[in-house]
């Protein structure tokens, strides 16, 4: 079956094409904002925003006042108010805020070509990419399937990405008999109905003195000097080694997951609510539940797998995965242990939570099947 699929790749541009790259940059980011200023014009002179096609076909007309827009990717620029689109249609299906402003003081900046007549190719480790010509890249795998646009990033470390959009045949799995109920939690990752408990590997916690040393001594800086500079770049190193560590975390456990399990089952935990507690926000943040399940989605559905979500009102804790009872004394997060006063089993909180999450998961699942 066919699904789009984003590999990313280091890039090693040369100075003339890093040039380029920072135009396209700054000519992407001036379409975004000048059409979003014309789009918050129109909405308050008359109350209605506009359109793709009404912004896209402005562009020639911006061409003609601004001759430097001529010198970059066409394509990038169509990106960009397409980009703006979707923002705004996200904003009024309340799945994010209203569209911002780009700025160029933003360590990361980026722009997305997409591909026609062969303007985008790959051969041996260089990359065609348009306007650029061939950029060596690091080539770690094979790139299969339909391209079907590229995104050029730069990251706050000063590193360039491309991240290749592709349509690939994705296989799904043989199917399996077996299920899993996963609780989320802080002491432990996760765990697991089926026995395995996931430690929590706290890549912030390993790095925070460092980075706040790194940080206290930014702090002191000059903002703009060299120093500044130099101590900034060092801060987003620490914080880049903290996010690919997370990421390499949370990809390995859960293709482990969709590979052995046919179903899974997890709680649907409000982490924006949570996230209120001032005590444990950080502890929250650093384990990324939020991340850990989106990459769960869209593996099942690449890979033919089920994922059953149950509901956050849900007393997973409190119910007796032998006999059902429910003991509300066990709403104390304190209480890790606990015996049920109906069957006299002995259990842990976070392993009885994981039994009842698959047993309603299952359920949930047979429903809707």
């Amino acid at each position: 079956m066919l699904h789009p699929k984003a590999i990313r790749f280091r890039l090693y541009p040369t100075p003339e094409q890093m040039t380029l790259i920072h135009k396209m940059f700054g000519c992407s980011r001036f379409v975004y904002n000048h059409f979003l200023a014309k789009w918050n014009e129109s909405y308050n002179d008359t109350g209605t925003g506009l359109s793709y096609h009404k912004c896209a076909t402005g562009i020639p007309a911006l061409k003609q006042s601004f001759d430097w827009l001529k010198e970059v990717d066409s394509i990038a620029l169509q990106s960009s108010v397409r980009h703006l689109a979707d923002s705004f249609d996200r904003f009024f299906r309340k799945q994010n805020e209203a569209p911002r402003f780009k700025s160029r003081k933003n360590p990361v900046q980026s722009y997305t070509t997409r591909y026609t007549n062969d303007n985008i190719a790959i051969r041996d480790a260089e990359l065609k990419l348009p306007k650029l010509g061939w950029v060596r890249f690091a080539k770690s795998r094979e790139v299969e399937g339909r391209i079907l646009s590229a995104t050029v990033r730069r990251s706050a470390t000063g590193k360039y990405f491309v991240s290749i959009v592709c349509e690939m045949d994705i296989a799904p799995l043989p199917k399996l008999d077996t299920a899993i109920g996963i609780d989320f939690g802080l002491k432990k990752f996760a765990v697991c109905s089926r026995g395995e408990d996931e430690i929590n590997p706290k890549h912030l916690r390993k790095r925070e003195r460092r980075l706040a040393h790194w940080q206290r001594i930014l702090s002191r800086r000059i903002p703009g000097g060299a120093n500044w500079h130099r101590a900034k770049r060092k801060v987003a190193m620490i914080h880049e080694k903290i996010a690919n560590s997370r990421n390499d975390f949370l990809h390995q456990i859960t293709t482990r997951w969709i590979r052995e399990n046919q179903t899974i089952c997890l709680e649907d935990l409000q982490v924006s609510d949570m996230l209120q507690n001032g005590r444990l926000a950080k502890a929250i943040s650093e384990v990324s539940w939020s991340m850990c399940r989106k990459m769960l989605e869209y593996k099942a559905k690449w890979y033919g797998r089920t994922i059953s979500v149950v509901a956050k009102d849900y007393p997973s804790s409190q119910l007796c995965s032998s006999c059902g009872h429910r003991n509300p004394e066990v709403k104390e997060l304190s209480l890790r242990e606990w015996d049920c006063p109906v069957c006299g089993s002995h259990h842990d909180r976070d392993k009885n939570a994981s039994l009842n999450i698959e047993k309603e998961g299952l359920q949930l699942a047979a429903m809707t099947a």
